[in-house]
């Protein structure tokens, strides 16, 4: 398990948009620059709500073939017990191995309310999502690769375990954070130290776009100033 930090460290955490958080990472080199964030075949559904933070409660799921012997698939339990384990706040984090990925969705009305109820502000799946509007009205965020209209046969096969969703490769308890722009991981090692680098990195960029909004804007003087920032 990752460290676990304090209510205050993750709200500043999950005021910060994306962009700015990616920045902040870079000043470490605790990973390269093309690492540690979802690609573009996954998508935030609800642009406009606020970021997204939580530990990663990793699942995997199945669902596009029907069981040979029985009419469903069995129901499981246990993996909301596994999610009660994880500090809260909690995303879950599906991978769908369908032979179809994202024919049939796990993420519905009924499981967005269990997830909402076991202290998960979101999820974040290569597969599908569905009825929408019910999860938008909860404010419960959905990162997606597409939306179905059925749940098919999907049904759970492995929870706690790694997953990769969008190319990015996600452990169990890993801290997450998602906005419009996609879906990354925040280094435990560097968590703690992010709010000061993205302040300093925030009011850099303010400067400059200011000095671009002014009367006294030149190209000699930006290069000058975007040479300062860089010093």
């Amino acid at each position: 398990m990752n460290t676990v930090l304090t209510s205050e460290q993750l709200e500043i955490l999950r005021r910060l948009d994306a962009c700015t958080l990616a920045n902040a990472i870079e000043t470490f080199h605790a990973r390269l620059r093309n690492e540690g964030f979802t690609d573009n075949s996954v998508y935030c559904q609800f642009p406009h709500l606020s970021p997204m933070l939580g530990y990663a409660a990793t699942v995997k799921v199945r669902g596009s073939a029907p069981p040979t012997a029985e009419r469903n698939y069995p129901d499981r339990t246990d993996w909301w017990d596994y999610i009660l384990s994880l500090p809260s706040p909690r995303v879950v984090v599906v991978q769908d191995m369908a032979s179809t990925v994202g024919l049939g969705s796990l993420l519905g009305v009924v499981h967005v309310n269990i997830l909402r109820a076991l202290g998960c502000v979101g999820a974040v799946t290569n597969g599908a999502v569905r009825d929408l509007p019910a999860a938008e009205k909860l404010g419960f965020q959905l990162f997606a690769g597409n939306i179905s209209v059925s749940h098919a046969y999907v049904h759970i096969v492995e929870f706690g375990t790694p997953v990769e969703i969008g190319g990015l490769k996600i452990q169990s308890g890993d801290l997450l954070h998602g906005d419009l722009h996609g879906v990354q991981t925040i280094p435990s090692s560097i968590a703690g130290k992010i709010p000061m680098a993205a302040a300093e990195i925030i009011a850099r960029e303010q400067e400059l776009i200011t000095f671009c909004q002014s009367k006294d804007f030149s190209v000699e003087k930006l290069r000058a100033a975007i040479a300062k920032a860089h010093s």
